[in-house]
């Protein structure tokens, strides 16, 4: 099912001029830091030129942009609606939780709840969602510099229905969403440049214009040396078929320094191989690979690289709401390679590592919702204490 989402400007919907930007609840625009300034929302040029003077006084008092964020993050991010009750279809429930989502978003927010420095650079619509979503990635401290609003497509929605184990089904509304508009000239091509680290999934590559974007911004971190980070985070219902998900996944696999994938990727991207046998895992793994990370729930993640290979076991909890939790554990491994390279290196010091990235995961399960649910440092650390003790 898709929600078409075209739809007029908001200043045109509410009677009023052109020339000046909508209120929104809570004050006016103008109110707002340039990350939550919409600059590609087609107004009159007084107000793009006045979005674009906020945003460089903002980057010279210490807002976000003042120091290039660690880790780069490009994708989508929207609103999951969430049952409030586990095991029911979406026509049995009763209500819905709404909670912030998007997986490269929730990889920005969760290293940014580990300490880490985080950016996102993304779509979303001129709508109360967008506003909200923006608002969420400010509040926890992700630099939202290259966050963009689009008057003409609505903030994309997916509903979730939580089966009793906890897994997910989804249903999506993006014909278009805003996130799938992002052009080429829109990017923060400097800001990615800077980072030490750029994460990206494959959802963005399905459409365009924001393929080209999506190519164009793994590009400059690659040309500028920056470690590209890969989750594809297959979706299948919104690719047109599987061959085409598989197929655009594959597109930028070895371009990637390091990728995360579960199980059940391994097997749908190796047209049904065994994702417990080396052999066929071996065969994900390029030249140019310098870390494979294959995630197993809560039996923990098995790691490929060129020195070494083994498996790092998981935290055992009782799961309420699976979303996220491989999004957690991005977050986890990211935090600690944005800080230090050299753990691709020791083998010992990265299990260690992925130690701590399955227990974001794990402790991400017990809530629901994604960005809700994920932890802070203190409580990854309390629960690694207790395991220990």
């Amino acid at each position: 099912m898709a929600l078409h989402a075209a739809a007029a400007p908001r200043a045109a919907s509410r009677g009023l001029p052109s020339s000046s930007p909508p209120p929104r609840a809570g004050g006016s625009r103008r109110s707002l830091s340039a990350a939550s300034t919409p600059r590609s929302v087609a107004f009159a040029p007084p107000l793009q030129t006045r979005a674009v003077r906020t945003k460089a006084i903002l980057s010279n008092d210490g807002a976000p942009g003042m120091n290039a964020p660690h880790v780069m993050c490009f994708g989508e991010l929207l609103i999951d609606f969430v049952p409030t009750v586990s095991g029911v279809s979406l026509a049995e429930a009763p209500a819905f939780k709404k909670a912030p989502g998007g997986a490269p978003a929730n990889v920005a927010v969760g290293i940014a709840r580990l300490g880490g420095s985080s950016a996102f650079i993304g779509k979303v619509g001129d709508d109360e969602f967008g506003y909200m979503l923006a608002d969420i990635l400010k509040q926890n401290s992700v630099n939202t510099q290259g966050l963009l609003f689009d008057a003409h497509a609505r903030t994309a929605l997916a509903f979730v229905t939580l089966r009793s184990d906890g897994e997910r089904e989804f249903m999506f509304y993006r014909n278009p969403s805003a996130d799938m508009l992002l052009e080429e000239k829109e990017l923060e091509l400097d800001l990615i440049r800077k980072a030490k680290i750029f994460h990206h999934g494959s959802i963005s590559l399905i459409t365009e214009p924001c393929k080209t974007a999506h190519i164009a911004a793994a590009k400059a971190a690659r040309d500028a040396g920056v470690l590209v980070s890969y989750d594809p985070n297959l979706r299948l219902p919104l690719w047109s078929s599987a061959d085409d998900a598989r197929d655009g996944i594959l597109s930028i696999w070895e371009t990637a320094d390091v990728i995360k994938i579960s199980e059940e990727e391994v097997s749908f991207l190796t047209n049904g191989g065994d994702p417990y046998d080396d052999a066929v895992v071996k065969k994900l793994i390029h030249p140019n690979l310098k870390l494979l990370l294959i995630t197993e729930g809560p039996d923990g993640c098995r790691y490929y690289s060129k020195e070494f290979s083994g498996k790092v076991s998981g935290l055992k909890v009782s799961a309420v709401d699976t979303t996220g939790a491989g999004d957690a554990f991005v977050a986890g491994i990211l935090s600690q390679l944005a800080t230090d390279f050299s753990l691709l290196q020791d083998e010992d010091r990265l299990r260690e590592a992925l130690k701590f990235a399955n227990v974001c995961g794990a402790l991400t399960v017990t809530e629901r919702g994604a960005i809700p649910a994920l932890p802070t440092r203190e409580q990854v650390l309390d629960a690694l204490t207790s395991v220990a003790a």
